[in-house]
């Protein structure tokens, strides 16, 4: 009985996840309220609530749901020495934008991120949280770069702050561009000559100038 009724409980977030990414697709986050996600899951305000504080806790769980697969295998690659640390690098980007092909819910959370939520006071704390998860991947993806460095795979004078600021940057730009038109062109097939793109310049004229500390 116990397993079943976890079980229950999971379906239900589940189901309520999968409502809230098609609400704020239509209306937009900042114009959707809980009641609207709970009648569209079919469940109670009460059952909302039992699961989600409140809006905010709820953005975060939809956004997590589609990048944390990534996320994790980052934090993983970047703590220990890596064999073919620019491979890992290209594997790890080729990995998010194939993901992001792949699935319609990460296609459907990117394009609200992107074009449907202003990041208003209700958001705060997702903000805060997101720019921490954001500098943390940052940090983890130039210790690769760092290791590329002191292996020879990057000249020694690249500057891997902005190495990694610039592919940060290059995903972005991806992305948003792609969810806006997913019509244009295959992802699937061009991410790899895309992400090879990016690399390659890297190898044959790195940032060298690393702009002054703030």
């Amino acid at each position: 009985m116990v397993k079943k009724t976890r079980e229950g409980a999971l379906a239900t977030r589940e189901s309520l996840l999968d409502a809230a990414l098609q609400v704020f697709r239509e209306r937009g986050v900042t114009h959707t309220r809980l009641i609207d996600v709970a009648e569209r899951a079919g469940v109670t305000r009460g059952a909302i609530y039992w699961h989600f504080k409140d809006k905010a806790e709820l953005f975060q769980a939809v956004c997590e749901r589609s990048t944390l697969p990534v996320e994790a295998l980052l934090a993983e690659a970047s703590q220990a020495v890596q064999h073919d640390p620019l491979a890992t690098i290209r594997q790890l980007a080729l990995m998010a934008l194939t993901h992001l092909a792949q699935h319609d819910d990460t296609q459907a959370i990117f394009d609200v991120i992107f074009h449907k939520c202003e990041f208003t006071a209700e958001l705060a704390r997702v903000v805060t949280k997101n720019d921490a998860d954001r500098a943390s991947c940052l940090t983890q993806v130039q210790q690769l770069f760092d290791q590329a460095v002191a292996g020879g795979q990057l000249p020694a004078a690249t500057d891997t702050f902005l190495a990694t600021q610039g592919l940060h940057a290059y995903m972005v730009g991806l992305m948003h561009e792609w969810v806006l038109n997913p019509a244009a062109y295959d992802l699937t097939v061009c991410a790899a000559p895309l992400i090879d793109c990016y690399l390659s310049g890297l190898t044959i004229a790195p940032p060298i100038c690393r702009p002054p500390a703030a």
